[in-house]
């Protein structure tokens, strides 16, 4: 790679929707002691933020962009660039990870605290990228092993594919979707995910499901049996988003499985087989809500 002209890589780090979650318990002993052991499917969606990578000469890792609220050493762009450039220099060797830095520029359009996973995504996405463009040529699972000290999310990005999503969040199995279209609307507000997560309200005995259960159910059966365990808490706590879910809810008669939460929140969504559909609901509640509708995706653009 010559170093007197850097080179440059432009990455759609895309959102995802949790089509549901469930907490089935914690993990007992190890390094995720205490953690949810959760269950969800994850979709991706054609909507997102832009990663743009350029290498540099030096072993800086430079955030070009700015994000008022978040600090350059605690954004999970930066730390994922630093995480692997550390990685590179003990495992590869050379000056791959040594002696190249990177400048990071992000086009935020994923809310954050919106549960859509935008920080995840977008670490993933500069794993990948860099990946790239320091010729590492680091195989998919050490990624997802790096990835997923930064979050429990980033594995399913740097996977890649839709996925029935075990464990903390890194336990994944490739599942096929439907072409589905979504409505989802971003409330003004952002949900602190470790909030929900300790509340006494929230349940914690889901019946664990196997991943045959939706071959042999059905995947809209299935779906509509299912549910976001963390919903009741988080409409209970924040006004805005359950006010948010009623609209959302009353214009979901002709949709897939009803109106849900993602993540933690704060965005709902509601899945529609037809585009036309998912428009025509947005139009009824315009402009008292804001939100996008986007299909879903059936790989990352950066695998």
């Amino acid at each position: 790679m010559n170093l007197e002209r850097p080179e440059r890589l432009t990455i759609e780090a895309p959102a995802k929707l949790n089509l549901f979650l469930h907490v089935i318990g914690r993990q007992v002993g190890g390094k995720q002691d205490g953690y949810h052991l959760l269950q969800s499917i994850f979709t991706l969606l054609y909507f997102g933020d832009t990663i743009t990578l350029e290498t540099r000469a030096d072993t800086r890792v430079a955030r070009i962009s700015t994000l008022a609220s978040v600090p350059p050493e605690k954004d999970l762009v930066v730390r994922a660039a630093t995480l692997l450039q550390s990685h590179a220099f003990y495992t590869v060797g050379g000056n791959a990870g040594n002696s190249m830095g990177c400048n990071i520029h992000v086009e935020k359009r994923i809310p954050m605290g919106g549960g859509l996973g935008g920080g995840s995504s977008d670490a993933a996405t500069v794993l990948l990228g860099l990946n790239r463009l320091w010729n590492l040529n680091l195989p998919n699972a050490e990624l997802q092993r790096l990835g997923l000290s930064l979050g429990a999310d980033v594995p399913f990005f740097i996977n890649g594919q839709n996925a029935f999503s075990e464990g903390i969040g890194e336990v994944l199995t490739p599942i096929e979707l439907p072409n589905w279209w979504y409505l989802v609307l971003t409330p003004p507000e952002t949900v602190p995910t470790p909030v929900i997560f300790a509340s006494p309200e929230l349940t914690r005995d889901s019946i664990s499901l196997k991943i045959a259960d939706f071959s042999a159910n059905g995947l809209v059966d299935l779906l509509r049996q299912c549910r976001n365990d963390l919903q009741p808490v988080v409409l209970k706590a924040f006004p805005v988003v359950a006010a948010y879910f009623e609209a959302l809810q009353s214009v979901s008669a002709k949709s897939v499985f009803g109106a849900r939460l993602t993540g933690s929140g704060a965005c709902v969504f509601a899945a529609f087989e037809l585009e036309r559909d998912a428009r025509d609901a947005f139009q009824h509640i315009v402009p008292k809500v804001q939100g996008f509708v986007a299909q879903g995706m059936n790989c990352h653009p950066g695998v």
